[in-house]
């Protein structure tokens, strides 16, 4: 969370480096988000229907599908980390 008194300096000024670090937190937690979301539904589909969306989509074993599931793992990882704050 940005506070009052890491945005600001002592000089009264914004400090463009505190702002710019936390819009990315932001950005990316949010992203990590919808990942695991995806991932979550996917794996849904997977246990009632029997049916994995992300290969039907991109294809079964195909290096995109290979990526997006990397990509859910790692945020997982990261929400997880990021809970210990």
């Amino acid at each position: 969370m940005i506070t009052f008194g890491k945005i600001w300096g002592r000089d009264g000024k914004i400090n463009p480096k505190v702002v710019f670090k936390k819009s990315h937190e932001i950005m990316l937690g949010k992203i990590a988000y919808w990942l695991v979301i995806i991932g979550g539904i996917n794996w849904g589909l997977v246990g009632l229907l029997d049916m994995d969306l992300v290969a039907n989509v991109l294809g079964a074993g195909s290096t995109a599908t290979k990526v997006v599931y990397d990509l859910v793992g790692l945020s997982a990882i990261y929400m997880l980390l990021g809970m210990k704050k």
